[in-house]
């Protein structure tokens, strides 16, 4: 049960430093500005059911 909240991949994903040795492409990107909304909008959709629902 300890491991199903743990968040801090999450949190890691939005503050991690870029590595300057790594290229990166549009497609690169692009998939992780994709990943990042999913993200923004999953936990404000979760944040509006709760606040809603109580």
């Amino acid at each position: 049960m300890k491991g199903l909240f743990d968040f801090t991949e999450v949190a890691t994903y939005f503050f991690r430093k870029k590595d300057p040795n790594r290229k990166t492409n549009f497609n690169l990107r692009t998939m992780h500005f994709i990943n990042k909304l999913s993200i923004v909008m999953f936990l404000m959709g979760a944040i509006y059911f709760i606040v809603t629902h109580l």
